[in-house]
């Protein structure tokens, strides 16, 4: 049963760490969360596998379980909850404000962020394009720099 345990606890660090690893939010929340439940089933284990087991000692129980790595488990639990979500909300900010999901910043050193930052580049630039009003050719009329038809002065 130990074993088994700490192949479980093993496993999911593994996978927590390979997944925090990754240049997504999306793989590095799940990293997180994995990382948490190795945590939690790791306090779990420290309070002894032991099965049909009171967690309070009674005067007919033969033995019990320490009560300990379960509150600290239920805290942790919640605790948990909070962080993720909390992480999950910075990450969806800032996919919205910069337009991609790296974790890492755009440049040399990521070669795929880059791509998605001039992709991203290139819409803003057409939006802003769109949002700029036509300018008339200098020196027609309402032109900065052009003559004014009426009068005939510069503006």
């Amino acid at each position: 049963m130990e074993f088994l345990v700490a192949s479980a606890i093993g496993t999911m660090t593994a996978a927590g760490v390979y997944l925090v690893l990754r240049a997504r939010t999306f793989p590095v929340v799940l990293g997180l969360s994995l990382l948490t439940y190795a945590t939690n089933l790791f306090l779990f284990a420290t309070g002894r596998l032991a099965i049909n087991q009171p967690p309070v000692i009674g005067a007919d129980a033969s033995g019990y379980v320490d009560p300990l790595p379960q509150a600290l488990v239920l805290t942790a639990i919640v605790i948990s909850f909070g962080m993720t979500a909390l992480v999950v909300v910075m990450a969806v900010r800032a996919y919205l404000e910069t337009g991609n999901d790296h974790v890492d910043l755009g440049g040399e050193s990521a070669p795929e962020a880059r791509e998605d930052d001039w992709k991203q580049l290139g819409r803003r630039q057409a939006a802003l394009e769109a949002a700029q009003p036509a300018c008339p050719p200098p020196g027609a009329p309402g032109a900065p720099g052009g003559v004014r038809a009426a009068d005939g002065e510069r503006a």
